[in-house]
């Protein structure tokens, strides 16, 4: 395997960021491939026994078992830690095998949790039921009001736990601020960055300390794999994550691993074109119906934190129809152009119903807690035309009685 200047941290350091998005990571074999070659193997051979027990105990580079580390996956992890500005990233298989793991390697029994209200319907359901089943205590707060974090703090909190903006309410938490209040008390921050992507928001930068993604979104945005990212500091993978993972195998498959690596070069183009779908899209909704909540507009009640965190307002757009489930679902089904599905980041514009779908396993009570109520749709905006998705819109609403 020949290592090119692409994985280099020396000489990507002086790469702005498209090229990292296109040539970060990349390291070739010795037939010289341009397009990144896929290692579908699960194991290694060595050409002596001496050199295999030298990979196990770390004195030799090299691969031993796809299950801890392969070509194709370690070049996406490289690509995405130098997008990120980590000093190293662990691919998963999923989203949500990244949030557990990120959050499993590093407690224990007894230990204590901080968590945003305002979180995907699975990630709440770490909270709320998986974490305090291995006897780990979970706090959950309002993830706007600073002080709430302060107040939750306990002797055992070990992890403050937020996703910014938040699925699917778009909640926008103080990174820097809850980071600052976190160290203080020696705790690990970890954030859920997927609704911003690592174009629009960069939480290592803010203090957080672990950044985590499914990158089944936006860094496919194709909808045709999944896949999750873990990025941190080398202290917290070589000391919980590494170990974690190698004994609980969440890997991300290499297949999955290349069909993201080419995903990761056109990122900036579709993240920038659906951001401004999103803008144009937002603005005439507001005009239409009450209720209308997008971070890049000036009447969305975190604006100023939103923008001072992120460079655009992302690619979603909530909304919420007066009539209520009845009303939201006649919306949906008299859209022609617009798919109802549950994904995000994706190129076809999507609308879902988050009640009964990505926070439908959330008690109704939480939910209400959460902010999600019957009347709210969630919207992912994405590389149509814009004048297109707002005729799909305006009939959906007129046959939704709006």
């Amino acid at each position: 395997m020949k290592k090119r200047a692409g994985i280099d941290r020396e000489v990507t350091a002086k790469w702005r960021p498209q090229t990292r998005l296109v040539r970060g990571g990349t390291m070739r074999s010795e037939h010289g491939e341009t397009s990144e070659a896929i290692f579908v193997t699960s194991g290694f051979s060595y050409d002596t026994a001496e050199s295999a027990e030298a990979r196990f105990d770390g004195r030799e580079d090299g691969y031993t078992y796809s299950r801890q580390t392969n070509p194709t996956v370690t070049m996406f992890e490289e690509r995405m830690a130098l997008i990120e500005g980590a000093e190293v990233g662990k691919a998963t298989a999923t989203g949500m095998a990244a949030m557990t793991t990120a959050l499993l390697a590093g407690l224990k029994a007894g230990d204590h949790v901080v968590g945003g209200r305002a979180l995907f319907g699975s990630c709440r359901y770490l909270m709320d039921t998986l974490l305090p089943q291995f006897g780990i205590e979970t706090t959950v707060v309002d993830g706007r009001d600073t002080e709430a974090w302060a107040r939750a703090v306990r002797p055992n909190t070990r992890v403050f736990f937020f996703e910014t903006p938040a699925n699917p309410t778009l909640d926008i938490v103080d990174i820097r601020a809850i980071a600052d209040i976190a160290h203080a008390h020696d705790i690990r921050v970890i954030v859920d960055n997927v609704f911003a992507t690592p174009l629009l928001q960069k939480p290592l930068e803010l203090g957080a300390d672990i950044v985590c993604y499914s990158a089944t979104k936006h860094i496919d945005g194709q909808g045709r794999c999944l896949g999750g990212m873990i990025l941190c500091d080398r202290a917290f993978h070589d000391d919980y994550l590494y170990p974690f993972h190698r004994h609980t195998g969440p890997m991300l498959a290499p297949f999955e691993a290349w069909v993201l690596l080419k995903s990761l070069e056109t990122l900036e183009l579709r993240v920038t074109k659906m951001c401004e779908n999103a803008a144009v899209v937002a603005d005439h909704l507001a005009e239409r119906l009450p209720g209308v909540r997008y971070p890049g507009r000036t009447d969305f009640d975190q604006h100023e934190l939103a923008m001072r965190q992120m460079t655009l307002g992302g690619s979603v757009v909530t909304m919420e129809l007066p009539g209520g489930r009845d009303s939201a679902f006649r919306l949906m089904n008299a859209l022609e152009i617009i798919d109802i599905s549950n994904n995000i980041g994706d190129a076809r514009t999507i609308i879902t119903h988050p009640a009964t779908t990505t926070h439908k396993a959330v008690e109704p009570a939480d939910q209400r807690e959460m902010g999600i109520t019957p009347g709210m749709l969630r919207l992912s905006v994405g590389l149509e035309d814009a004048r297109d998705l707002i005729a799909d819109l305006d009939q959906a609403i007129e046959a939704a009685g709006g």
